[in-house]
C-alpha cells in the first residue's frame, strides 16, 4: 500500500498541537530520558516505541476507566487507548525531530458486532514512511517496531470489510479526537468510537 501525506509539507509533521504537545515539561523529560538510551536517532524511535507499547497500559486491556487523548497526560497517567497512545508515541518522537504521522485502520470489533478505527504512526526514516503500532501487546497480539517491513498488531482482512487507511495525518482525525474528548469514561468511549472515517 503506498501511503500519501495529507501536507505534502514534511514540516507538519514535527509540529506540536493540543494532542501532540511536545513541547510539555513532561513529554520533553520522558524524551530527554529516553535519548539516553539510544545510539542514534533510529535507535530513539525503537526505544520510544517500545516504551509507550510496554509503560503505557492499554486502557481497555487493563480495564482502566479513564480516557486520555493528549501525550502529556498519556504520560503522566500511563495509560490510553490505541489513539492516545500513538499521540504520545508521535510527540515523543517529534520531542526529537524525527517526522511522525498518524495513520489508521479500520477493523472489526473483537466482538465481531460492526466495525472500529484504529490508531496507528509512522515514522519517517531514509526518505521513506514506516508504519509502527504501539497499542500494546496481548494474547494474539505481538506488534514490533521495524523499519524492514511492518509488524502490525493486525492485518485488515478486506473480506470482513476491514481495510488500512493509507493517508498520514499531521495531526488526529477529527472524529477521533472528538471522540476522545467527549468520553468521560472508557466505557463510553467504546459505544462512541468511531467506525469509520
Amino acid at each position: 500500500m503506498e501511503l500519501i501525506q495529507q501536507n505534502p509539507d514534511l514540516s507538519a509533521y514535527l509540529i506540536a498541537d493540543e494532542a501532540i504537545d511536545h513541547h510539555h515539561p513532561r513529554v520533553r523529560q520522558t524524551a530527554a530520558r529516553l535519548a539516553k538510551e539510544a545510539v542514534d536517532s533510529y535507535d530513539y524511535a525503537r526505544v520510544a516505541f517500545e516504551y509507550i507499547r510496554d509503560a503505557v497500559t492499554h486502557s481497555q486491556d487493563a480495564g482502566d476507566p479513564r480516557v486520555t487523548w493528549r501525550a502529556s497526560d498519556v504520560l503522566e497517567q500511563g495509560t490510553g487507548v490505541c489513539y492516545a497512545k500513538a499521540h504520545a508515541l508521535t510527540a515523543l518522537l517529534r520531542a526529537e525531530d524525527i517526522p511522525t504521522a498518524l495513520c489508521y485502520q479500520r477493523l472489526a470489533h473483537d466482538d465481531g458486532d460492526g466495525h472500529v478505527v484504529h490508531g496507528l504512526v509512522a515514522v519517517r526514516f531514509n526518505g521513506a514512511w514506516h508504519r509502527q503500532d504501539p497499542r500494546g501487546d496481548k494474547p494474539g497480539v505481538n506488534a514490533r517496531f521495524s523499519l524492514e517491513g511492518e509488524e502490525l498488531a493486525w492485518v485488515p482482512d478486506p473480506d470482513a470489510g476491514e481495510r488500512d487507511y493509507p493517508v498520514l495525518y499531521a495531526a488526529p482525525h477529527p472524529a477521533v479526537l472528538d471522540a476522545l474528548k467527549a468520553a468521560p469514561d472508557r466505557p463510553h468511549l467504546w459505544r462512541t468510537l468511531p467506525a469509520e472515517l
